[in-house]
């Protein structure tokens, strides 16, 4: 059996910057991504098909998916697609014709999509695909935080929290999956876990040692950890080799300046940009085939020898950032549903994690150390020395926000205590260290990080001196800008956390 399983998440990007970091990312990845994998999971539904995959979208994500400004910018982002289009086409140069043309085609084929069938929101979008049993929903803590850095307090929150969002806005069971921020873990989480009602969550292959062929529970309790297939997962996309580089596929990077329109195939991993071929359709198309050959081929063989291994059926987990599928990998979408199709015509069952479970794809108990999927497999992207200006911002945070509200502990729910927290959930988001760890947009990540935490540090000090009508002005205008979740109520933090660990 195989699961693929897809994270989708991106930062909290309304009102913070468009270009070439903020909305535009998300809107970059709603147009080439989202809008089109839940176009060709709707194919599979209509067709009745049920456990294809397993999504993980994130809370943060999701609220702007269904955000009226993003909704509204996003519509407007497809419009200058075509206007983009019209440009190419209409500019007299020979090699603009057909991309004009083309890009025509897909703008006006998205609009239509969107128009039709997302502007009430994604995640009326995402529950009708859980409601027909195509995929499976995993849920997550609040804003994306790497949680093993958390205090327990704030983590347990926003794990609650988070949960509680999918309840309402995707209609996720009670009992359900999360896909942990970066595949973090440390010892004692699943505690939270079993509490918080979390059946099962992803590790990344090293963290099983790399026996990720059955699902492990977690210590003493019935929280399961499904582990990343490396030798499947990477032969898709890893840090140095996979598909999507292949000559063929529409190159990423390469843009035509007058339009920003992509042009180019990837034509060689040497060749300067000027000097690549254009994007030919048919090519690519070839390489999509023989690329859904060889993944099939390798699916099947690894499923045997995994078998064999441990003498019975296995279970292979494929697990992948959502936004590789379109968004950095055009053909990925039509690469992923050709996948699914095939498959099982080669005997290997397609399912979710959820239904892995209940066909009994579990194995012993075991203990599992502290990791992530990051660099390494260990915590240093978020911790390491590159980014101790974070681990101390956030240790600042934390200290302030806990005793803010504990301060205001039994009143009323007001605009101050929420938004204090609120900004603390994003200034804790995960993102902000990956970036500078990673040196991509750093200095965006540095800006919003500190950005947040000064809202939060000009709030909590009107609210400490005890000027109300300042700390309310504030909270009100911070939340202009940032109100991804508007029912976060701050009266939930728990006054202790269930486990110290």
């Amino acid at each position: 059996m195989i699961a693929f399983v897809l994270h989708s998440h991106l930062p909290w990007l309304a009102h913070h910057g468009a270009w070439p970091v903020g909305e535009e990312w998300l809107y970059q990845s709603w147009a080439a991504s989202y809008l089109r994998m839940a176009e060709m999971l709707d194919r599979l539904a209509d067709e009745g098909r049920t456990d294809q995959l397993t999504l993980g979208v994130t809370p943060v994500l999701a609220a702007q998916l269904d955000d009226p400004y993003c909704l509204e910018a996003m519509h407007h982002y497809l419009g200058n697609w075509q206007l983009r289009a019209h440009e190419a086409a209409l500019s007299g140069r020979p090699s603009s014709a057909e991309l004009g043309a083309r890009e025509h085609r897909n703008s006006a084929h998205a609009l239509d999509l969107f128009e039709t069938r997302w502007r009430h929101g994604g995640t009326p979008v995402l529950r009708r695909l859980a409601d027909a049993g195509t995929v499976e929903l995993l849920g997550g803590p609040l804003a994306h935080p790497f949680q093993p850095l958390l205090h327990p307090r704030v983590r347990e929150l926003s794990l609650r929290e988070g949960l509680a969002y999918g309840r309402a806005r995707l209609g996720s069971p009670a009992r359900t999956g999360i896909w942990a921020p970066e595949c973090a873990y440390k010892p004692g989480m699943e505690i939270g876990y079993q509490a918080a009602g979390v059946t099962h969550f992803m590790v990344d292959g090293p963290t099983l040692g790399g026996d990720t062929a059955l699902a492990r529970p977690v210590g003493d309790s019935s929280v399961l950890a499904f582990g990343r297939d490396l030798p499947v997962s990477y032969r898709v996309w890893s840090p140095k080799s996979g598909y999507p580089g292949h000559a063929a596929y529409r190159d990423f990077y390469a843009h035509d300046h007058a339009t920003g329109l992509k042009p180019s195939r990837v034509t060689g991993k040497k060749v300067a940009e000027a000097d690549k071929a254009p994007y030919d359709p048919e090519r690519a198309d070839a390489a999509i085939d023989r690329h859904v050959a060889d993944f099939v081929d390798t699916v099947v063989a690894r499923v045997r020898s995994e078998s064999a291994r441990i003498g019975r059926d296995a279970l292979v987990v494929a697990a992948f950032d959502t936004e590789l599928f379109g968004h950095w990998w055009y053909e990925g979408p039509i690469w992923l549903e050709r996948v699914l199709r095939a498959l099982p015509e080669a005997g290997v069952r397609v399912g979710t994690l959820r239904s892995a479970a209940e066909a009994g794809y579990v194995g012993a108990p075991r203990e599992i150390p502290a990791s992530s999927w990051g660099s390494g497999k260990d915590w240093h992207v978020w911790d390491g020395p590159q980014v101790q200006e974070f681990v101390e911002l956030n240790e600042e945070i934390t200290t302030t926000v806990l005793r803010v509200l504990d301060k205001r502990a039994g009143r009323a729910r007001d605009v101050v205590s929420d938004q204090v927290l609120q900004e603390a959930l994003m200034c804790l988001q995960s993102d902000w260290p990956f970036m500078v760890s990673k040196d991509t947009a750093a200095g965006y990540a540095r800006d919003r990080a500190y950005k947040h935490a000064h809202a939060l540090r000009e709030i909590a000090e009107a609210a400490e001196r005890g000027d109300d009508a300042r700390a309310v002005a504030l909270a009100r205008t911070w939340r202009l800008a940032d109100d991804p979740f508007p029912g976060l109520d701050a009266r939930r933090l728990p006054a202790t956390a269930q486990e110290e660990y």
